[in-house]
């Protein structure tokens, strides 16, 4: 079973060419080849290619042009905004270029909160036509999200980050698991899955970060594995652990059977995004 990065990214340094709208936590440029790099030291096949929204907004080229370089390792994932009245157009032609494997809604600010709000019904709506899973960066809105899979039953909602407050620095937060319930309630609507994205950001200790399973021992008996994916959320975690920690944390706690982290670091993903490494 091959092991799979839920997120990841890979961006220039800035410049004129492919300006950044604002920077992200992270080193000053992470390419392809870095990206690669820190896989293949630790045994990682492939990974998720989140574009950066934070510096690119809607312009997903960048992962675009690094997925078509190694479509062998990476697959990506673009931010759609659902306050365009054409965006219909954008994820039906997005669902059509090799290697696009899913949309991402920003639920900040600009987005309704809402669940019945037009512009998230047509991405919605649109999703579902291409079978492309939805990915959504919603921390404070996990209620919303499950009005969302219930007015939506056949689009596949993807929580991004447990759903939870995640750092950008340390320390981690005081109360990290705080909003938990809310997500656990999230878990009779049979079309959300959880990236575990992140998670190890959220502890109070050092590697390998024991304090994190009893609370993702919950997420993981409420979901089920097949609906949780592992992941670093690299670059975003560079300022509070190594990528090789984020990786290893997971191969060497005993809170997971084989069959679990095979499913966990890889299976279930294959299966919600229809992808695996290699596959072209």
């Amino acid at each position: 079973m091959p092991t799979i990065d839920a997120q990841v990214h890979c961006y220039e340094r800035n410049h004129p060419g492919r300006p950044w709208t604002a920077v992200l936590a992270g080193p000053p440029e992470v390419t392809a080849a870095d990206m690669i790099k820190a896989m293949d030291e630790v045994g990682v096949d492939g990974g998720l290619l989140v574009s950066v929204w934070t510096m690119y907004r809607w312009d997903a080229s960048y992962a675009v042009a690094v997925q078509k370089a190694h479509p062998d390792r990476f697959a990506v994932i673009k931010p759609v905004d659902p306050n365009d009245p054409k965006v219909g157009d954008t994820i039906a032609e997005w669902a059509g270029k090799d290697g696009s494997v899913a949309i991402r809604i920003m639920m900040g600010p600009d987005v309704s909160r809402d669940a019945a709000d037009p512009g998230i019904g047509r991405v919605l709506a649109a999703a579902a036509k291409h079978d492309l899973p939805v990915n959504l960066m919603c921390r404070g809105r996990l209620e919303q999200v499950g009005e969302m899979a219930r007015r939506h039953p056949d689009t596949t909602l993807v929580i991004d980050h447990l759903g939870l407050e995640q750092p950008m620095a340390p320390p981690a937060p005081k109360q990290p698991w705080v909003e938990l319930p809310m997500l656990l309630a999230l878990a009779s609507q049979k079309n959300i899955v959880v990236k575990i994205t992140g998670a190890c950001t959220l502890s109070h200790e050092k590697f390998p970060y024991k304090d994190i399973w009893d609370p993702l021992g919950r997420i993981f008996d409420a979901f089920g594995l097949e609906r949780c994916m592992w992941g670093t959320d690299w670059t975003r975690a560079v300022a509070l652990l190594t990528y090789r920690e984020g990786v290893e944390s997971f191969r060497i706690t005993d809170r997971l059977s084989d069959s679990d982290r095979a499913q966990l670091m890889g299976g279930s993903l294959q299966k919600i995004y229809g992808w695996s490494p290699g596959k072209r």
